[in-house]
């Protein structure tokens, strides 16, 4: 209620001053209109009392003092008009004193100096320092700031500058300079003076209105870098020791930061660059509470985005040790602002780094060196007051990657890992993620183990668990997509030389085996298809690739692979295993290492008879385990023998009937390889077909005992393709009969389901299919037509 009825106050004093206003600009205007110089004069004393009140706020006193401004430039036009008034501009300079009260004086005093000047009667630089001086009369904070505001504004134009009409004849530069430093130093303390003119509880308040008036002491600096003779010299040597003794003792925050923030803003940035060290010399001798952060990240942005438009001036930011004073510095106000919380000690050192990275790109040393500096900051700092600066650290993690294509370069930085270290389990794998998208989107290859190890331990984040973080806490979807993003960087590692190579996945591995039950499906693979890559790149080589004094021969290298397979069993990902040992016999088989593959092929029977338990598993395993072994051809007699006698008796004791028919004709194509002379043996594969078809009638009867019908024939149709297959590859052991004879049983099997004769094609598409392609070849003719013509449809 007490704010509601002050501002309704305000209101109603700022309605009476414009009234007051109002009404003797109206006089005035009539006074001006017939040349009466002293009611002009009268009035406009009367229209300017109405700024001596001390009852408005900045805000509201800015509209009274704007009426009274457009006032008094009609004013000075009058003034300039010596034909219309009758006085000399001397005379009316000695007039306007007479004014009863010193704030209207003061005012008409500087709207006739404005004049006294233009005429160039006296020199600019008196009339300049003779109003700057008496301007000292009115000392109340607000008044005073508007005050010295339009003696700022109507000698502007007016100052002695180059190519100006004012300059010459005892006025320089340097008058100008001092005029406007001057000014700037009376505005600087009226409005440090503000924050002692009320109650301690209306402190926020005076705050307020001193932020309002800011503007009003910054528009002096303005003005002084608008001043064409201001070079880099009267810059260094006048303007800036000058400002900055002004700004280091007024001991205040709210000045201090925003005349530093507007010290920067409005010089150019070349002579920020040449007077660096000066400028940045401030900053540690400002109050503790002064938000350096933000004005030091903007000197930095700026000098950044001015290397950036001129590649030209790279050697002047060298030449003047840039990066160096600006590290110094950030130490300096880091060492004296010990209060200052740690996102914004971070906050430097990210636009520090920044600036070095778009400045000095190729200078590793020197992000190398803010990154240390960030580890001596971070070390003995609990990980509750590091997480509050996760953001920060992120975006100094972020930034040589975003720079730098290359993420190998990145990696050459000793202190990178050293500052992911200090990062929390969920950050350090936000920031793991980074790397390896950066990794990705721009294809680098990670060529060297040195560099594949500096990567990992950037990574383990995402490789383990970290601070007793468990897996089981992740929702599934974003820890498949992290191990998912790991399982693609092993394809980015990669080097010409197999013994590099070798040594990269012996890296990789020794990073991954840590990983845990969970992680291990995921990073395995990847991991056992690079190896397997390079025992077939070793293997096109010429020369003895088993030679025993090379570090990466074949054998050597499925030594590395039995390991890492080895390890899904404590997973256990027996299914997953199982294939990977299948894929590694393979690659065996190309090598010709027979004891290898053989070894191989044990281990995934071992997998098979002691791990594999799920039926359906078993299924897809034993046609896994048949395909592989069809394919190999490395095996001598007695162990192929071996082999195919396991695989053809697991084929029978799969849990169900049809998944055991289905494996044993499966078996008959390990005794008839098309390519091999030496592994057709007709008499055995006649032996698993006939055994399949017991297993196949077996099946149809038991169905017929459970449910009380015979079973599909599709089983039987299945066996009828495969004595197709075999009989054009020319196994003598399928005859036309056992055709011909497999075709009427399966015709029985049919009537035997209720189905009378004639039997239609239709009702078995399968069959139907099958007894078309007999019929097709049977037309053909030639020398297939002749066998099947004896296979009656």
């Amino acid at each position: 209620m007490v704010i509601v009825n002050g501002m309704e106050d305000e209101d109603k004093w700022l309605a009476e001053g414009i009234a007051g206003i109002q009404h003797n600009a109206v006089c005035l205007h009539r006074a001006l209109d017939s040349d009466n110089l002293r009611d002009a004069l009268k009035y406009a004393a009367q229209l300017l009392s109405e700024l001596r009140t001390s009852r408005l706020s900045p805000h509201k006193y800015y509209e009274l003092y704007m009426r009274a401004f457009d006032e008094m430039r009609r004013l000075e036009i009058f003034f300039k008009e010596e034909d219309r008034h009758g006085c000399s501009v001397v005379d009316l300079h000695e007039l306007v004193q007479h004014a009863g009260n010193v704030l209207p004086r003061l005012y008409l005093l500087c709207t006739v100096g404005s004049v006294y000047i233009k005429s160039k009667e006296a020199l600019a630089k008196d009339v300049l320092k003779d109003l700057v001086e008496m301007c000292r009369a009115v000392q109340h904070p607000v008044r005073g700031l508007f005050l010295r505001s339009y003696l700022a504004q109507i000698s502007r134009d007016k100052l002695p500058d180059i190519g100006s009409e004012f300059e010459g004849e005892g006025d320089t530069v340097m008058d100008a300079v001092e005029f406007v430093l001057q000014n700037f130093t009376e505005m600087n303390k009226l409005w440090v003076r503000m924050q002692h003119q009320g109650p301690f509880i209306e402190k926020q308040k005076l705050e307020k209105e001193r932020n309002e008036l800011r503007d009003l002491v910054g528009k002096n600096l303005h003005v002084i870098s608008q001043i064409e003779g201001v070079d880099l010299d009267i810059y260094r040597d006048t303007v800036l020791p000058k400002v900055l003794e002004q700004i280091i003792n007024c001991k205040d925050e709210l000045a201090q930061y925003y005349l530093m923030d507007c010290m920067i803003q409005v010089f150019p940035d070349e002579y920020h660059l040449k007077t660096l060290e000066t400028l940045l010399g401030a900053c540690p001798q400002l109050l503790p509470t002064v938000d350096l952060k933000t004005v030091l990240s903007q000197l930095m942005e700026r000098l950044s985005n001015y290397a950036s438009s001129n590649p030209e001036l790279l050697p002047e930011f060298l030449q003047v040790e840039a990066f160096s004073k600006l590290s110094n510095a950030i130490g300096k106000v880091i060492a004296a602002q010990v209060d200052m919380p740690i996102v914004g000690t971070f906050t430097l050192y990210v636009s520090l780094l920044t600036f070095t990275l778009r400045v000095h790109p190729d200078q590793l040393d020197y992000v190398d060196q803010v990154l240390g500096s960030c580890v001596k900051k971070l070390s003995g700092k609990p990980k509750a007051e590091v997480s509050k600066a996760t953001k920060q650290v992120i975006a100094l993690l972020s930034a040589p990657l975003d720079k730098y294509d290359d993420i190998v370069r990145a990696l050459t930085l000793s202190n990178y890992p050293r500052v992911m270290d200090h990062l929390d389990s969920g950050p350090n794998k936000v920031m793991a993620m980074v790397i390896i998208n950066s990794i990705m989107k721009n294809k680098t290859c990670v060529s060297t183990s040195d560099k594949v190890e500096v990567l990992f331990e950037l990574i383990k984040g995402l490789l383990k668990d970290l601070d007793g973080a468990s897996t089981e806490e992740l929702d599934d979807e974003d820890f498949n997509e992290e191990q998912n993003s790991v399982a693609c960087l092993m394809h980015m590692l990669y080097n010409d030389d197999p013994e590099e190579m070798l040594k990269i996945i012996c890296t990789v591995w020794k990073h991954v085996v840590v990983g845990g039950s969970r992680r291990l499906p995921f990073t395995v693979p990847p991991l056992v298809f690079s190896a397997l890559k390079l025992v077939r790149r070793v293997q096109s080589q010429d020369g003895d690739v088993t030679d025993e004094e090379s570090p990466a021969t074949p054998r050597k290298i499925f030594q590395l692979l039995s390991q890492i397979i080895d390890a899904l069993s404590a997973v256990p990902a027996p299914e997953l295993a199982l294939r990977l040992y299948l894929q590694c016999a393979e690659a065996a088989n190309d090598c010709e290492l027979e004891p290898v593959a053989y070894d191989l092929f044990t281990q995934a029977f071992v997998l098979y008879e002691e791990e594999i338990v799920d039926s359906k598993a078993q299924v897809v395993a034993i046609h896994l385990i048949i395909g592989t072994l069809q394919r190999m051809h490395v095996f001598g007699v007695e162990n192929r023998d071996t082999l195919t006698h396991k695989a053809t008796g697991y084929s029978a004791k799969l849990l169900k009937k049809p998944d055991q028919c289905r494996a044993v004709y499966a078996c008959s194509h390990l005794f008839w390889i098309d390519d091999q002379d030496s592994n057709k043996d007709g008499e055995r594969v006649l032996l698993c077909l006939k055994r399949s078809l017991r297993i196949a009638n077996a099946a149809q009867q038991m169905s017929n005992v459970t449910r009380g019908i015979s079973g599909p024939v599709t089983l039987f149709v299945e066996i009828l393709n495969k004595y197709i297959y075999f009989f054009e590859k020319g196994n003598p052991q399928i005859s036309p009969s056992a055709i011909q004879d497999l075709i009427e049983l399966i015709k029985t099997e049919l009537q035997s389901d209720g189905i009378t004769l004639p039997w239609s094609p239709a009702l078995d598409p399968f069959l139907t299919s099958t007894l078309r392609y007999i019929k097709f070849q049977k037309q053909k003719g030639g020398a297939m037509g002749e066998k099947y013509g004896a296979i009656k449809l």
